[in-house]
């Protein structure tokens, strides 16, 4: 899935454009609202938010605040939030999934990307101000012309990372502003019992087959870290909700499209502390977590609400807490005295869990096998009834919901889906609506990124295909896009080098004819986790790359108002095997559905990206080809067999560009591990 933003952490957004309408230009468009006429011309999908802003504004008078920040995260700097942390939709109407909110006694205004300007002007009433910015700079200079000099900002400082505290903190101190942390979320005070329950479902215990370790094991891993760490830390404090999941092999559902539920840890050289709800957890899940003793594999269930004066308690104490910066909130880092603090990017937890071991691997790529039986299923039925003129983008991804349905061990989408038709494949993070969305056409291109959630694995593919007659264009721009995604994952590359190194083998293609795409080339994905999976990737900010992690390969091209295009694949860091003695590394793939031979330039291949291709393809043959048989799936396995025959040369291919994308790529990023 190509993304702008996850994990709380801020990335490329990719274009001016958004997906409630198609504008000619985002820049010179009028705001769909009319607040200068009275009554205000409002659409009717806006949300009345006075009540809510009125009783916001009572609460600040109370605590002595100029301004209030209201952002779209949770406690826990989750990606996805779930209803109960919806506080930045439920005070401005706005539904989107990026944006801040800020009140102040006179005015209101909302900050977003520009995928999602005209849904903010569409939800929002007349009370709200839409700032087409990101970032906390603009947000700090509006309210520097808002404020007095000396006027308090409130933050909820559980719902702000280390990072996002300290950037507007200095920017305030700087001019005379104080930033004011207040336990009590004053929205959640406002919202009251109109706000959703607290989750309640069961929390569970994976079945032994779908785990890689033991949780006593991977507690016993950690711990043996804290030992062997030069600053002897005492504990590690978890923040977090895929930490706590993977450590103890636990899942919930208290987030969309993650298995996750409400959680922190708090482990120690002799105890864990787990907190949650203790009522969801049953008699046996509660056994599983020998949570009837107090020994030092002996889990202490304590409420969610008491992590607080647990770790402020606990850090009174000779300690030492190792933390991950970039999931612990401020919150929780202000309670603990900074000479007591062992600061890391990520949690040791986290570093660990992107590694997987042989079972993990195993159970990935069978969760990719069936996954890729479901979306050949989809493409088979697609092939069927577009030209019929039946299906939307909307009512495909529901099939497509269907078909995986029906797999093994399925659990839910790993994402909302991006399916999209023609000039509505240019928006890269586009997902149709029941009442919004265009029907699927056999003269356009359609771009399908989806995935799924396994009890073995989870997964996110994304394929563009056309049913008709593409352009020259398009073909050229798909067969780069490919060369693209083949080129990076056919690379052979040092250990321990970063993924920022070698990103730029999936760009060389396009840049080659003057073409690139603005969003990230990959992400690290997890089993039955997140779709999502810091700290694997191609970003400044991710990890080197290690045997055993899981990373997409995901190159674009997306020209506004057209069309679009991505491929990706989920690939396994393996070992390559090299002529001359040393540890190398390269990729392998572990996605397996066709690309669309319709769209495909084979002149533009050189020989080994051709090569590789037909052995890509013979390797879903031999993978996939069997499960379809074994369920009797004939039409599919025709489909398949006809859309993975070996491809030819058709004229003289070009030179390989390994070299070239070498020079090129070490060149521009230089050359550093």
């Amino acid at each position: 899935m190509a993304w702008a933003r996850w994990g709380g952490h801020p990335w490329l957004v990719l274009l001016c454009a958004y997906a409630w309408g198609h504008p000619k230009s985002l820049d010179q468009r009028e705001d769909v609202r009319n607040c200068s006429i009275s009554p205000p011309y409002l659409p009717v999908t806006a949300v009345n938010t006075t009540a809510q802003l009125t009783a916001l504004r009572q609460q600040m008078y109370i605590y002595n605040l100029s301004a209030y920040i209201v952002p779209d995260t949770d406690a826990h700097m989750s990606e996805y939030i779930g209803e109960y942390d919806q506080r930045r939709a439920w005070i401005t109407g706005f539904t989107g999934s990026a944006g801040v909110a800020v009140v102040t006694m006179g005015k209101a205004s909302l900050w977003t990307d520009s995928r999602y300007w005209t849904q903010a002007e569409r939800q929002m009433d007349c009370n709200w101000e839409l700032h087409k910015e990101v970032g906390t700079t603009p947000i700090v200079t509006w309210l520097l012309t808002e404020i007095p000099v000396g006027a308090r900002v409130g933050v909820d400082p559980f719902l702000f990372s280390i990072n996002s505290w300290e950037s507007y903190d200095k920017a305030l101190q700087v001019s005379d502003r104080e930033l004011l942390s207040i336990p009590v979320n004053l929205v959640d005070l406002v919202w009251g019992s109109e706000r959703p329950p607290v989750p309640s479902e069961p929390i569970y215990a994976l079945q032994e087959a779908f785990t890689g370790s033991t949780w006593q094991e991977k507690v016993a891993g950690i711990r043996s870290q804290m030992q062997k760490h030069l600053e002897a830390p005492t504990a590690v404090l978890l923040s977090a909700l895929d930490e706590t999941a993977w450590l103890f092999n636990l899942r919930g559902s208290d987030i969309p499209y993650n298995p996750f539920f409400y959680s922190y840890t708090l482990l120690t050289d002799s105890s864990i502390r787990l907190f949650a709800n203790k009522s969801r957890f049953s008699s046996e899940t509660l056994q599983y977590l020998n949570s009837g003793c107090t020994g030092p594999l002996c889990v202490q269930v304590e409420d969610y609400s008491q992590v607080s004066g647990s770790v402020q308690a606990y850090a009174s104490g000779d300690v030492k807490v190792w933390i991950g910066t970039s999931y612990t909130s401020y919150g929780l880092y202000e309670l603990i005295p900074k000479e007591k603090l062992l600061e890391d990017t990520y949690s040791p937890v986290m570093v660990t869990k992107a590694v997987k071991n042989s079972k993990e691997q195993t159970l990935l790529r069978a969760s990719h096998v069936r996954d890729a039986v479901a979306v050949i299923r989809y493409l088979v039925w697609l092939e069927k009834n577009v030209p019929q003129g039946t299906v939307d983008e909307f009512s495909g991804a529901e099939q497509l919901e269907k078909f995986r349905g029906e797999e093994e061990f399925f659990s839910g989408s790993s994402f909302e889906t991006i399916s999209a038709s023609g000039l509505n494949a240019a928006l890269a993070h586009y997902s149709p609506t029941k009442e919004l969305h265009r029907n699927l056409s056999s003269d356009e291109i359609y771009l399908l990124d989806s995935g799924g959630q396994y009890w073995d694995g989870t997964t996110d593919v994304t394929r563009t295909v056309h049913w008709g007659t593409p352009s020259a264009f398009q073909k050229e721009a798909y067969t780069r896009v490919l060369i693209g995604n083949i080129d990076l994952s056919r690379l052979v590359f040092p250990a321990a080098t970063s993924g920022r190194m070698v990103e730029a083998f999936a760009r060389k293609a396009l840049w080659d004819v003057g073409l690139n795409y603005g969003h990230g080339t990959g992400h690290g994905i997890g089993n039955f986790l997140c779709v999502h999976e810091w700290p694997v990737g191609f970003q400044s900010g991710n990890i080197a790359m290690a045997k055993g992690m899981f990373t997409s390969i995901e190159p674009g091209y997306y020209l506004d108002g057209e069309f679009g295009i991505r491929l990706e694949d989920v690939a396994l860091v393996v070992e390559a095997k090299t002529k001359y003695p040393g540890t190398y590394l390269t990729f392998e793939v572990v996605s397996l559905v066709p690309y669309d031979r319709n769209l495909i330039d084979v002149s533009l291949l050189s020989p080994e990206q051709l090569q590789y291709l037909n052995r890509y393809y013979q390797i879903i043959r031999e993978k996939v080809g069997p499960e379809l048989q074994r369920r009797q799936l004939q039409e599919e396995f025709s489909w398949l067999q006809r859309h993975t025959e070996p491809l030819t040369a058709r004229a003289a291919p070009t030179a390989s560009l390994a070299p070239l994308v070498t020079v090129s790529a070490l060149a521009i990023l230089g050359w550093s591990v």
